[in-house]
């Protein structure tokens, strides 16, 4: 049996490569946009709740704007990851019209895998950010209760 010219295992692979590569990044998106429905329910979920109340407990307006900051940030980063989905998309439309020798297609190709590097990272730094407000907004809960708590046990202490 003879054995394959070693060019062309090179270029199977490249092929294979080129092929699978946006394949890869378009699922690593659609994962990072079922995330970010899923925190965007959980907001979602949360204003409802806090919305019944607001009559109750007036202290839930600040509640309810940092909600609102964290679900806008989410906003930001599924449309930046839906933009980052379209070009790979493009890219991907690209590979099958184009030839990858012609420059101009390797320049088109090259921008629009660019593009959705570029929006997958401004996504992530978007979820990030409403990640740092989550848990802003759960350590100032805590120290809420814990002051809260402090004042009870010492107004206790006092009448006692």
């Amino acid at each position: 049996m003879p054995s394959p010219d070693p060019s062309q295992v090179d270029s199977t692979a490249h092929i294979i490569q080129v092929a699978l590569t946006p394949v890869f990044l378009l699922s690593g998106i659609a994962t990072l946009l079922n995330v970010f429905s899923t925190r965007h329910a959980r907001i979602a979920d949360q204003v409802e709740k806090l919305s019944d109340r607001i009559a109750e407990r007036p202290g839930d307006q600040a509640r309810l704007r940092d909600l609102r900051r964290r679900s806008l940030a989410l906003d930001v980063a599924v449309v930046i990851a839906a933009l980052g989905g379209v070009a790979i998309c493009g890219a991907v439309l690209t590979l099958f019209l184009g030839t990858l020798r012609d420059a101009a297609v390797a320049s088109v190709l090259f921008s629009l895998f660019g593009a959705s590097i570029v929006c997958t990272l401004a996504a992530l730094t978007a979820f990030a950010v409403e990640m740092m407000l989550a848990s802003r907004t759960v350590r100032t809960e805590v120290a809420e209760q814990q002051q809260e708590e402090a004042e009870g046990e010492a107004g206790r202490g006092a009448a006692g």
